[in-house]
């Protein structure tokens, strides 16, 4: 029996198998992920509206590996989503890589992307890439 804080199989196994550099990218219910996820494993996680959110997930990650990098999608207005102080708040006050949305896109869909997670999240802009660090 599990005892820690992420128990999905396929996430877990999915996490397993990344590498120094890996990316996860951890999406909102907005982002298209079938479209623009590349090869990367996809795991469906939204059961209800917000539920669960990007950071619930975000946290449950979180206690499986090191994060050495976030890159978050930039609105073109100019503007900084709430969630984006949360993201960093999250990660020790990491500084957050700042893409444009068809920039994200395609970071998205590098081969080094090695899983996608669809989250129920409703709040925009809560699309985070993460890079594995090490050990």
């Amino acid at each position: 029996m599990l005892t820690g804080k992420l128990i999905h199989p396929d996430i877990m196994a999915a996490l397993a198998l990344c590498g120094h550099g890996d990316k996860v990218l951890i999406a909102d219910g907005n982002y298209p992920l079938d479209s623009k996820s590349g090869e990367a494993e996809t795991v469906y996680l939204g059961l209800t509206p917000g539920l669960p959110t990007v950071t619930d997930v975000l946290q449950a990650i979180q206690s499986a590996v090191n994060i050495e990098k976030a890159e978050v999608m930039d609105p073109a207005d100019g503007t900084a989503p709430e969630i984006f102080v949360q993201f960093q708040s999250m990660l020790g006050g990491m500084e957050l890589s700042k893409l444009g949305r068809y920039e994200f896109y395609d970071a998205c869909c590098q081969p080094g992307v090695r899983l996608a997670i669809s989250t129920g999240e409703k709040r925009t802009f809560a699309n985070l890439l993460i890079t594995i660090g090490v050990a």
